[in-house]
Parts: C-alpha cells; sequence; structure tokens
C-alpha cells in the first residue's frame, strides 16, 4: 500500500525540520496568547464580583483599582506578544512556503530532465506544466495558510478543551460532546472528497494540455479555419473542470452547516447548565463568564475546518501528482567515467544493436556499423526503419535492449552522460529555437562564445546574409520556437549552433527534409566545409543530401541491407537504386545514371 501524500510531504520536508518546527512553534504560542484575554475577562468579572476574595487576591491583598491596573498590565503584554508571534509564524510560514515551492519545483524539473524521453512525450508538456506550475502553487498555498490554521485549530481543542475539565469537569462534558461528532464528520468527508480532488487535478491537466497544444498549433489552427471548433473542445474540457470542481465544492460546502448545529448544541448546554451551576453558587460567575466566551474560541473555529480540510485535500491531491513525478524511474543512467572532449576522436561503433519500442515489433535486429574517426555516412531509409531512432540511441535518449554502442572502443553507457552529450552536435529536422535573440540562439551551449566566433559559425551555416539583413541583426527576437524566421531560416541557426558547439561527432538527423532546395544547397554547401576532419553522421530522406558522404548504409528489415558509396550503390541497382528512382520521378524498369 502507497504511503499517504501528508507522509510523502513530511519526508520531503524533512531538510526544512528546523525552520518547519519553529513556525508550528510560533503558531502554538500565537494561539495560546491569541486565546488569552477570555481569562482576562473572567478574572476581570472576578475582581468586580468578589473584590478582595478574588482569585488574583488571593496572591496577596490588594485594592480593586490595583487588581484592575495589574490585569491592565498582563493585558498589554500578552496582546504584544500575540502580536509579535502572528508576525514570526507570517513570516516563517511564508518564507517555508516559498523555499518549498522553489526547491520542489527545481528538483522536479531537474528530475524531468532525466526521465525517457517517453515519459515526457506521454505525458504531455501540457499536464506536466499543470504538475510543475499549477500543482506546486497548491501546495504553496496550503503552507501559507493551512498548516497554521490545522496547527492552531488543535492547539486551541487542546488547551481550551484541558482548562474547562480543570475549572467544571461537568459542564465541559458538554461543551466537548460535539467535538468526537465534528471529528468522525471530519474524517468522513476527508475520504469522500479525496478522489473528487484527484478528479479536479487531473481535469486541470487536461485543461493545459488542450492550452499548450493549441497555443502552439495556431498556424495549423487558423489555415484550417478551426477556431470555433477548438474554442467548442475547449468549452467542453472548462466545463469538465468546472463539473468536477462544483461536485468537491457541493460536499465541502456541506461540510459547515453540520458544525454549526453541534456549536449551537455546546453553546446551550453551557448557557443552561453552567448558568443554572452558577445561580446555585456552585461555580464562580467569573469562571461561568470564562467558560462562555471560551466556548466561542473552542467551538467557532470549527466552523473553519470545512475550509481547512478543503485546503488540505486540494494539496494533497497537487502533493501526490507532484511526488508522483518525482518517483518515476529514471530509465537511462548516467555512467561515471569521465571522456574529456580533446581526448575524442570520434570512433563509432553499433554491434548487433537491438532495439523495440514497447508494444511494437522489433524496429532494430542485430544491426552492426562501424564509422570511423573522421568519416561521413549517410543512412538512408523506407520510413519506419529506424533512421532516427539510431539518433536517440547514440545520444542515450534510449538505450537498446541488446547490443552496445560504442564512442573510440568506450560503451556508451560506461560514459558520463554530459561528456558524451558535449561530444556530439546535433541537428535534427525540426530545429527548437527559444524565444530569444539570433546570437542567443546561437550560443546555446556555449554560452561564453565570443562575437567573432558567433558570426564565423553563421558564416559556415551560410545564416549571415539573412541575419545581418533582419532590424536588429544579430540582435532580432526570433519569437517562441523561432516563429518569427521561415523554416530554412531556422534550420541554418540550428547548424550554426552545431557549428559553434565544435563537437568531435556531428549527426545530422533529416536536417534537409523540410526545406527548400535553396537552403538544401546552403547546408550542403556548409557541409562540405564543417565535416572535414570530423566524424559525421547524415539521417537523410533525401538522398541528394548523402550523395557526397564517403559511404551511405541503407536500412531495411531492422538492419543494414546495403552499404556503399554513391556510385556503388547505384551501379548495384538495389534497394538503394529503388529509392532513387522514387525520388527522381522515374520508372522501376528505367536505367540509372550515377
Amino acid at each position: 500500500m502507497a504511503p499517504s501524500p501528508l507522509r510523502r510531504l513530511l519526508k520531503q520536508l524533512h531538510p526544512y525540520r528546523r525552520r518547519l518546527g519553529l513556525a508550528a512553534l510560533c503558531s502554538v504560542l500565537n494561539k495560546l496568547f491569541d486565546l488569552a484575554p477570555p481569562v482576562l475577562i473572567g478574572l476581570a468579572v472576578d475582581v468586580l464580583v468578589r473584590r478582595d476574595q478574588s482569585w488574583i487576591a488571593h496572591w496577596g491583598p490588594q485594592p480593586v483599582p490595583q487588581q484592575l491596573l495589574g490585569l491592565a498590565v498582563v493585558s498589554f503584554v500578552i496582546w504584544s506578544l500575540e502580536s509579535l508571534f502572528e508576525y514570526l509564524y507570517g513570516l516563517l510560514w511564508r518564507g517555508l512556503a516559498q523555499d518549498v515551492q522553489h526547491g520542489l519545483r527545481l528538483e522536479a524539473y531537474r528530475h524531468l530532465q532525466q526521465l525517457d524521453l517517453s515519459v515526457v512525450e506521454d505525458r504531455g508538456s501540457g499536464r506536466l506544466m499543470a504538475v510543475l506550475n499549477d500543482d506546486i502553487n497548491q501546495l504553496e498555498r496550503f503552507l501559507d495558510n493551512g498548516a497554521n490554521d490545522i496547527l492552531q485549530l488543535l492547539t486551541t481543542v487542546v488547551a481550551v478543551g484541558g482548562s474547562m475539565v480543570a475549572l467544571s469537569p461537568g459542564i465541559a462534558v458538554w461543551a466537548l460532546l460535539p467535538i468526537p461528532v465534528i471529528l468522525q464528520g471530519s474524517l468522513l468527508f476527508q475520504r469522500r472528497l479525496a478522489p473528487r480532488y484527484a478528479e479536479v487535478r487531473d481535469r486541470a491537466g487536461e485543461l493545459n494540455a488542450l492550452l499548450a497544444n493549441n497555443l502552439g498549433g495556431q498556424v495549423t489552427i487558423r489555415s484550417f479555419t478551426a477556431e470555433d471548433w477548438e474554442a467548442t473542445r475547449l468549452e467542453h474540457e472548462s466545463l469538465a473542470y468546472g463539473r468536477s470542481n462544483r461536485r468537491a465544492i457541493r460536499l465541502s460546502s456541506a461540510f459547515i452547516p453540520l458544525i454549526r448545529f453541534a456549536i449551537l448544541f455546546a453553546f446551550l448546554a453551557i448557557l443552561v447548565v453552567g448558568g443554572l451551576q452558577a445561580w446555585r453558587g456552585a461555580i464562580a460567575i467569573g469562571t461561568y463568564s470564562y467558560l462562555l466566551f471560551i466556548l466561542q474560541r473552542l467551538l467557532w473555529p470549527l466552523t473553519g475546518l470545512g475550509r481547512t480540510l478543503d485546503d488540505y485535500q486540494r494539496a494533497m491531491a497537487s502533493t501526490r501528482r507532484v511526488l508522483d513525478l518525482l518517483d518515476e524511474p529514471v530509465g537511462v543512467r548516467s555512467g561515471l567515467r569521465r571522456l574529456p572532449l580533446t581526448a575524442v576522436r570520434g570512433a563509432l561503433s553499433f554491434a548487433s544493436v537491438t532495439f523495440t519500442y514497447p508494444g511494437r515489433r522489433p524496429l532494430l535486429q542485430g544491426l552492426t556499423l562501424e564509422v570511423a574517426a573522421g568519416e561521413t555516412v549517410g543512412v538512408v531509409g523506407s520510413t519506419g526503419s529506424g533512421k532516427s531512432t539510431l539518433v536517440k540511441l547514440l545520444l542515450r535518449f534510449l538505450d537498446p535492449q541488446g547490443g552496445s554502442l560504442r564512442l573510440d572502443g568506450i560503451d556508451l553507457q560506461e560514459l558520463d552522460l554530459r561528456d558524451l552529450r558535449a561530444a556530439i552536435g546535433l541537428v535534427s529536422q525540426e530545429p527548437f529555437l527559444f524565444h530569444g535573440s539570433v546570437a542567443e540562439n546561437i550560443t546555446y551551449g556555449s554560452f561564453d562564445a565570443t562575437p567573432a566566433a558567433i558570426a564565423r559559425a553563421a558564416a559556415l551555416a551560410e545564416a549571415a546574409g539573412f541575419i545581418e539583413a533582419l532590424p536588429r541583426g544579430y540582435d532580432t527576437l526570433v519569437g517562441e520556437r523561432g516563429i518569427r524566421l521561415s523554416g530554412g531560416q531556422r534550420q541554418r541557426i540550428a547548424l550554426a549552433r552545431a557549428i559553434l558547439k565544435d563537437p568531435p561527432v556531428l549527426v545530422l538527423d533529416e536536417a534537409t527534409a523540410s526545406v527548400d532546395n535553396e537552403t538544401e544547397a546552403a547546408i550542403q554547401r556548409s557541409l562540405d566545409q564543417i565535416t572535414a576532419g570530423r566524424t559525421t553522421l547524415v539521417i537523410a530522406h533525401r538522398l541528394s543530401t548523402v550523395r557526397h558522404a564517403h559511404r551511405i548504409v541503407v536500412l531495411e528489415n531492422g538492419g543494414i541491407v546495403e552499404q556503399g558509396s554513391h556510385d556503388a550503390l547505384i551501379a548495384a541497382d538495389g534497394a538503394y537504386a529503388r529509392l532513387w528512382r522514387v525520388q527522381a520521378g522515374l520508372r522501376a524498369d528505367e536505367p540509372l545514371r550515377a
């Protein structure tokens, strides 16, 4: 059985235990001083009724004015201390909430970056955003107020209940009788509220996912005139979220009337039973006054139990989602062997590599490929043949189920992940540009690069011309995901980023699949320069991209069916030749020219 969210949260708060204990102490002391005024009122009534026989007078005979003056001084001190501890607990709880929020969000994000990409893809960016933002904020709100409310409520029950029992056990029974009913009702409501708030948080994740998806797909939505359809989808998701929230609210709202009736019963009992005992002289008038006043301080805060319980359940639902993300196991773990960048030659080896995606047929079966240091190898094949999977395996976004991959003779699983990935420059089919300037995107990962190095990388990528023509040149903002640039411009900036990184191994994953002929020609010219003396793996759909590679390998049915130079493969008239005919628009029986 999984531990409760509260227990998991307390374990998470262990590094903050000293601050947590200090904040809790201030909350308790504040409540104790806050409960003092009814005691002072009871003592004042006792002084006026019994004069020199009052409880205060037992400490030494004093005139009534002096007794009242002494009470005034004590009241001033108590009010001052109550205000001081209120300030301190507010400061401590809010500071703790901010630090926990910051630490938990950072820990969750760092953990997320280590998870398999499949986990991130399956959960979706919108749902993960809801966890990292909304759920952690919900936890912060609970630590801001809810934890203090629960502590002060418990302090009130213990302190007030204990004093009532000490002064008049017979009356205290009537006052405390409703509390078990309230607590039992609280537990019942808590059990029924928990699944409802879990559903609320799930619905919030679905809504976030839809919003994130739609904001990223505005071009498609507008070009297909699907605005109304998407607005209707959003309306349905928003209404579903609202319905889940209302179901939880209806249940939590029904809690307060139950408490009010329990409080009314206790108040009437004290009013009548206590009044009769005071009338008969069984208890002092001051004691009766204290019991009436303190009963309100005991029972009325319980009306806020519904809200506190509501906040608690929301926080626990959020806590469960955040901690579930933190408990997600890391599939690809870093090795311990360091590999300095200057020591990397770039020889690659795929030895009997087998890989299968869950629930699918085997993709790679015993694939073996040797790439010499400094060699340029093109990898081609039909869609779904496993070309891009090779890249993911090389960068260890995934690990094979069988066989091994090596860099300079070292198994990739032995290498420190940061060292491995620092040695490989990747340019993908859909390059990701961050919202920032052109220069910031080129220097991503090479953050200390000089302006001269940036300009050189842009020139090699044949991007300098269009960059200098932009309104602010290298300082021009590219927009979210580079939306202000064309696809070819984004691709060339991504290539400049890889050039600036200056890796021993360069991987182009369908880098020309979505660009125009002019951009492809520009990238091809760049490759002629930047691949010299560098191991390069070119994954290509367009065969013209790999025509001048040292060697071309053809993937089919989970393995390599052909390899050789372009001319040799054309002459062999096999799988590569068939692909070339398709792209050239030739018939299957039409002769080819290398």
